[in-house]
């Protein structure tokens, strides 16, 4: 089955879908994106993914290319037309196309809409999960509006491509004072020798994830506390577990920080219960 893009009214091969070359995202990031994982035919915390989209939207004052009924609409068709029955599924909104000016265009211009989905093995993820990851720790340095779910990623990826030739998975954000942020592209956990949750609070600072919600509920429902809080890399490195979570990676354990081993060097009990509970308790809208 070739793979398909939505790209602005339009469905179109993969090979061919692209977007203008004055098109505010290519030119100065100025768009926003949502990642949904898509899992057993059903497209996982739609709702609140969408919800995030529209206050990034209103944040940077870019309108909804479409109504948000019409957009639903349109993912589920992506999703059907590459045949993803697990996966992700992408949606990006920029500010649209027009001459190149650092000030916001016209007023009738129309935002730009590009719609992706791709295939993953959740077995493969499982087996992930299994041995666990390692992450490493970098520098805060990125703009302070990272609330927003912005494409302007470069600080994220290099802190990526940094982990990558460490031979590690994530790279996690440290402020100043030496308190974890949360990672290139997920949150960040510890669970302290007395099975509490901390994770950082996301008033400020860090992107309030879907998945960091929806897991929060899942750890009610097994009946574990959870704090936010800071919590630094050394307390990181001396606790009983740690995790990250995202839409493209649920919950995984993390089993080893800037080449120091977490606990036993093997995935926590109690972050294998979150990611073997989150199906039961996520939302589920079918795909």
């Amino acid at each position: 089955m070739p793979k398909i893009a939505y790209v602005n009214g339009r469905y179109l091969p993969h090979r061919d879908a692209a977007v203008h070359v004055e098109d505010r995202g290519y030119q100065f990031a100025d768009g926003v994106y949502e990642v949904c994982e898509v899992a057993r035919g059903y497209i996982i915390d739609m709702a609140p993914h969408l919800d995030r989209l529209d206050r990034s939207l209103r944040e940077l004052k870019i309108g909804w290319p479409m109504s948000r009924a019409s957009l639903q609409t349109v993912m589920r068709e992506v999703i059907s037309r590459n045949g993803v029955v697990n996966g992700l599924v992408y949606l990006q909104v920029t500010r649209g196309v027009a001459p190149r000016d650092h000030v916001f265009p016209a007023a009738h211009t129309r935002p730009s809409l590009v719609i992706t989905a791709k295939k993953a093995s959740p077995q493969a993820a499982a087996k992930r999960a299994e041995t666990g990851i390692k992450v490493i720790t970098v520098p805060e340095n990125r703009w302070e509006r990272v609330d927003i779910k912005s494409v302007g990623l470069l600080p994220n990826v290099l802190a990526r491509q940094k982990a990558k030739e460490a031979g590690a998975q994530e790279a996690w954000f440290v402020d100043p004072d030496g308190t974890v942020k949360e990672g290139a592209a997920t949150n960040a956990w510890i669970v302290t020798k007395d099975g509490k949750l901390v994770t950082r609070p996301a008033e400020f600072g860090i992107l309030k994830g879907i998945t960091r919600a929806t897991v929060m509920r899942v750890a009610e429902t097994l009946g574990l506390e959870v704090e936010e809080r800071g919590f630094t890399v050394d307390e990181a490195k001396a606790a009983r577990e740690a995790f990250i979570t995202a839409a493209t990676t649920l919950v995984m354990p993390v089993v080893e920080i800037d080449g120091q081993t977490v606990a036993n060097g093997h995935p926590g009990s109690t972050a294998l219960s979150l990611r073997r509970a989150f199906f039961d308790v996520a939302e589920k809208s079918a795909a």
